[in-house]
């Protein structure tokens, strides 16, 4: 039988499969089921930072100054409590690896959090910055090197593997890869989803586009981990936005990841998507003589000349450059 265990980030994975950061993780017993269904790691619902501030200004009293400083350590406290407690309860129900995960876009002082994170016994932390960049007046290449300081940071106060989740705002993924993993990145997912906005015409109003990804998100990870793993070979990727089916997991080790991250495809089909991914790669890996990951991963990357053209060659040119 093949053998589908993959490197990623520095952690050792029965399964390329990882539960993403989600309601789907928020307690042990939801873990425990990840784990049992032959998921290789579980990353754990986030830390807000804007949850934070949002908390601490609601019971911050306007007419006390002091207020504000005193609800903001009272709430960066209590939450932190929280989620020490739910990677000790993870950790001694599941064998798998548990990856914390901080949801932030500022280089705070509350990023120390780190150090309790490791303590508490994280394999791993997951550094999620969701920020859209709307200031005229920001500096290029403000936002990457506010990346790159976050990690700085985080690697300064806890001596761990630390994972950068992005988003897909980024003119020059690669140029920010390259320097994250020079600063001690173990690995990066590719991409990180933003809120979903739509609106209705009717009553012009904002409102929640669909919540849940579809197979069609899955181009333009595929399209950055395929060309980025060819660029900076030397840091662990994985695939997140679009992998609803098995085969689409087949699909991400060939462009270079080394596991995906998995959240809507599993609220669909609960356990029976880690169970069904699984056993499928096992029987293409069988059927096309493969032994274990690493004899194919990245095998369809962007390294070979002739191939890139199909990672970088825009719509137009390849599909409407000749039709009238």
């Amino acid at each position: 039988m093949a053998d589908i265990k993959t490197r990623f980030a520095g952690l050792e994975l029965c399964s390329p499969v990882i539960v993403s950061s989600s309601g789907l993780t928020d307690s042990a017993e939801k873990n425990r089921k990840w784990a049992d269904a032959g998921a290789g790691a579980v990353v754990l619902k986030s830390l807000f930072e804007e949850q934070i501030h949002m908390e601490a200004e609601q019971y911050s009293d306007p007419a006390y100054a002091e207020s504000g400083d005193y609800m903001a350590a009272y709430v960066r406290g209590h939450k932190l409590a929280e989620y020490l407690q739910l990677i000790r309860d993870t950790k001694s129900v599941c064998g798998i690896p548990v990856i914390a995960s901080i949801n932030c876009f500022s280089d705070s002082e509350w990023v120390d959090f780190a150090k309790h994170i490791k303590e508490a016994g994280a394999d791993a932390l997951e550094i999620n910055i969701l920020s859209l960049q709307t200031d005229p007046h920001a500096a290029y290449g403000e936002f990457e090197q506010r990346h790159i300081d976050i990690l700085r940071h985080v690697k300064r106060v806890a001596d761990m593997h630390v994972i950068m989740k992005l988003g897909d705002n980024l003119s020059n993924p690669v140029a920010l890869i390259d320097s994250l993993y020079a600063n001690g990145a173990a690995a990066v997912v590719l991409f990180n989803r933003f809120y979903p906005l739509d609106i209705d015409v009717d009553k012009m109003t904002h409102t929640t586009g669909s919540v849940l990804s579809t197979g069609a998100d899955l181009s333009s990870p595929l399209r950055w981990v395929g060309i980025a793993s060819a660029r900076v070979d030397r840091i662990d990727y994985a695939v997140s936005g679009g992998v609803h089916r098995p085969e689409d997991v087949v699909k991400a080790l060939l462009a270079g990841a080394s596991a995906v991250e998995v959240c809507s495809a599993i609220y669909a089909q609960k356990e029976e998507f880690v169970k069904s991914s699984i056993e499928y790669l096992r029987k293409w890996m069988d059927g096309k003589g493969f032994e274990r990951v690493a004899q194919f991963r990245a095998m369809l990357n962007a390294k070979e000349v002739k191939g890139v053209n199909m990672w970088e060659r825009t719509q137009f040119l390849r599909y409407f450059g000749t039709k009238e």
